[in-house]
């Protein structure tokens, strides 16, 4: 019996970009980044930010990150947060279609995730899961939890 694919999430592709000059990291398309209103979007782009590594580059430090919100016109507190999921986002196997689970789930940075452990933070997401989308069926199983645990471990260690 084939598999129904209808359930799953879709995952999308990581853009190749550079974080250094030597270290690569996924860097997704800023549509892509949940939370993010079309109009928000666009004027992340008109600033130069096209993807998830370059929302981190222009948000490195309190100050560039307070620059930038006074150019978009957002407050600081949502550029904060659009920089945290973008963090968690170059979790390759997390990237932009779990990192918004793992902040609500009190989760704010790869290394915060290498940090946890996959028995504990597994049943809090699954709560979270079920509780928001009320199918327990979509949640990440313990596996894939402690393969973005494995893979922060790997970022966070570079």
């Amino acid at each position: 019996m084939p598999e129904d694919f209808s359930t799953q999430p879709l995952r999308p592709r990581p853009v190749q970009s550079e974080r250094s000059q030597s270290k690569p990291t996924h860097a997704w398309p800023i549509e892509q980044l949940p939370g993010l209103s079309a109009q928000e979007q666009q004027r992340l782009s008109d600033c130069g930010i096209h993807t998830t590594a370059d929302l981190l580059q222009q948000t490195q430090g309190n100050r560039p990150l307070q620059a930038l919100a006074i150019a978009l016109g957002c407050p600081a507190k949502h550029l904060k947060k659009w920089s945290i999921l973008a963090n968690l986002a170059q979790v390759p196997s997390v990237g932009c279609t779990y990192c918004g689970l793992l902040l609500h789930a009190g989760i704010s940075s790869p290394w915060q995730l290498a940090q946890a452990s996959p028995h504990r933070l597994h049943p809090q997401i699954l709560r979270l899961h079920v509780a928001t989308l009320r199918r327990r069926d979509l949640t990440p199983t313990v596996s894939e939890v402690s393969q973005w645990i494995a893979q922060a471990k790997l970022l966070v260690s570079e």
